[in-house]
């Protein structure tokens, strides 16, 4: 899409009757979104053939939706936590909200100096939404100089997320793509067309990638339906066709997803490295590991490798208060031999020096190899029958996803939050979601809103409580909007 063709789009609302701005112009952001132009190598500073190696970081923020205020109203964590500053943690709430902000001062301060920065940013719809609500439109306008401003485009990258932190492997299949279009949707509204043109990385929240066959398929199928060329995963949630290790995890990978129809897609990956994340972030150790190595060969191509890695922007004394000085420390200092990358600016640098996406090392979800081992190539017996097959084996063996948390299950023993998650995801595409479908009028966009809500991973992440009942009390509005204003496909 020209210039002149997004010049000519409508200029989105970002809010629209109260609710976020997460649907009604589908065809408008696919029309944006689905371009193969060349993003940061019209600007980018990087000379490939002078440089030994790179490294790429990403913050992630997220604070989830509530039903906290008045009357059981959806509001920010963030604000909850402003209104009860004695609960908790919830005496963080002004830092957290500088560290939402501070990513755009950082930027401006170090170019004007001659400094070279990167960083890669990945706000959950959320977050976005709330600061929103609260009338934060300070940290959103610091947000948008380093976004839509042409002198900071080169060194800021956004990443696309899932609109209400749902993670993937236990999100209902028809919702994958509704989240991941609505985040396109409210980040166009907030940022602007140009804006969202340049979003081509993605950041699945935890870092949780589904490994059962059909619900990765269905992923990487809306990624790419989505103009995605590009997500981050996590070491240990991929394994090689093999099923070992991964032996190059600094160079891209190529991502394969087959179902259970012997149908395959692939898409680029680039492998966060294992480790306590905000300690690696928040200190800046993927740059001391990048200063350690060394070009490598891909394909007929000798490239630098890059280190990647992705934390939590806010949480934790470590990026509160250790990575400003660490961020900035590591502009100052880096040679021109080990640099700071955006992970698109990346691969689009590297394509240019011949690189093949065909030759780039491949990979799928941890487990499959046992799967597809067992599913012959006549598919019998089937992929259902395999994995059984490999539980009644190995008790250990699961399809729920593996995230960077791996020592919390999404799924076990959260069965009074999926129950209800799958029954409103099944009653809204029941009653809302049909086809021809108005997707602009506030009943749909009320009723998606719920639906997206309830995916929300807080809601398990934190354990049984009050969490658990605001997911409870999610359904029950949500269930109740669906009823009061759709009826039955048919009836």
């Amino acid at each position: 899409m020209t210039s002149t063709q997004l010049i000519n789009l409508p200029q989105l609302p970002e809010i629209i009757d109260g609710l976020p701005n997460i649907s009604g112009w589908e065809t408008e952001v696919t029309s944006v979104v689905q371009h193969q132009k060349p993003i940061f190598l019209s600007t980018t500073n990087i000379r490939l053939e002078d440089i030994t190696a790179g490294f790429a970081i990403a913050l992630h923020m997220h604070q989830p939706t509530i039903p906290a205020g008045v009357n059981g109203a959806l509001i920010s964590n963030l604000q909850y936590m402003f209104e009860h500053p004695h609960e908790g943690d919830n005496h963080n709430a002004g830092p957290f909200s500088y560290c939402y902000s501070r990513m755009a001062d950082f930027i401006p301060e170090l170019v004007s100096q001659g400094y070279n920065p990167r960083v890669m940013l990945d706000y959950s719809g959320n977050l976005l939404w709330g600061l929103q609500q609260m009338g934060r439109g300070d940290i959103l306008e610091n947000l948008k100089r380093i976004t839509c401003d042409r002198t900071y485009q080169p060194y800021v990258e956004w990443l696309g997320t899932m609109w209400s932190h749902s993670v993937v492997p236990s999100t209902p299949i028809p919702d994958i793509k509704l989240h991941i279009q609505a985040w396109q949707h409210h980040f166009a509204a907030i940022f602007g067309w140009e804006a969202l043109a340049r979003v081509k990385g993605f950041s699945p929240p935890e870092m949780h990638l589904p490994n059962h066959p059909d619900t990765l398929y269905q992923f990487i199928k809306a990624l790419l339906e989505c103009g995605y060329r590009w997500l981050i995963v996590q070491e240990h949630t991929v394994e090689s066709l093999t099923g070992e290790p991964l032996q190059f995890k600094h160079l891209p990978h190529r991502l394969i997803a087959r179902n259970s129809a012997g149908e395959t897609l692939s898409i680029t990956a680039l492998i966060k490295t294992q480790g306590s994340d905000t300690k690696l972030v928040g200190q800046m150790q993927p740059y001391y590991e990048a200063k350690t190595l060394s070009r490598q060969n891909l394909g007929a191509v000798s490239i630098p490798p890059l280190v990647t890695q992705i934390a939590d922007g806010e949480n934790g004394g470590v990026m509160m208060n250790e990575f400003p000085p660490a961020f900035k420390k590591v502009w100052y200092e880096q040679d021109r031999r080990v640099v700071g990358l955006t992970g698109t600016e990346y691969l689009e640098l590297i394509q240019a020096a011949g690189c093949r996406f065909e030759d780039y090392p491949t990979c799928q979800a941890a487990g499959q190899y046992q799967i597809w081992q067992r599913v012959q190539n006549d598919f019998t017996p089937d992929v259902a029958d395999a994995i059984a097959q490999i539980k009644q084996a190995n008790p250990n063996f699961h399809i729920d996803g593996a995230s960077w948390t791996n020592h919390i299950s999404w799924v076990e023993g959260y069965e009074n939050v999926l129950s209800p998650m799958n029954q409103l995801s099944a009653l809204f595409h029941e009653k809302v979601e049909r086809p021809n479908v108005d997707t602009k009028q506030p009943q749909y966009r009320q009723a998606l809103l719920y639906n997206l809500l309830l995916q929300t991973s807080c809601f398990r992440y934190w354990g049984q409580g009050v969490w658990t009942d605001y997911a409870r009390t999610i359904f029950e509005q949500g269930t109740a909007v669906v009823n009061a204003n759709f009826v039955v496909a048919g009836g």
